[in-house]
């Protein structure tokens, strides 16, 4: 599969945020699209992208940063290998 088309980034960035946001109850989410500086790496090969997910949610207050982070790659699972290859994450309690 060829990489995907920054149209395609930007689809599935929005389809990120929207996961969060309905999941989560994320009251801030970012998300930038990385894909561009991992071009020639296998799973930017493949078509899946690299994002960058900054998230806000009351879900988070008390859990340990693995438990929140846990909670990120649960509201995005069906996108991850075949969207999503990497996801660097950074959460806080809103």
């Amino acid at each position: 599969m060829p990489e995907a088309t920054p149209s395609i980034q930007a689809e599935r960035a929005r389809r990120i945020e929207t996961l969060l946001r309905e999941r989560l109850g994320a009251t801030d989410v970012q998300v930038v699209d990385e894909s561009a500086k991992h071009r020639g790496h296998a799973g930017a090969q493949g078509g899946a992208g690299h994002f960058r997910v900054t998230v806000v949610s009351p879900r988070f207050a008390g859990l340990s940063l693995v438990a929140a982070q846990r909670l990120v790659y649960e509201a995005v699972a069906e996108m991850m290998g075949g969207d999503i290859h990497a996801l660097a994450i950074t959460t806080r309690a809103a």
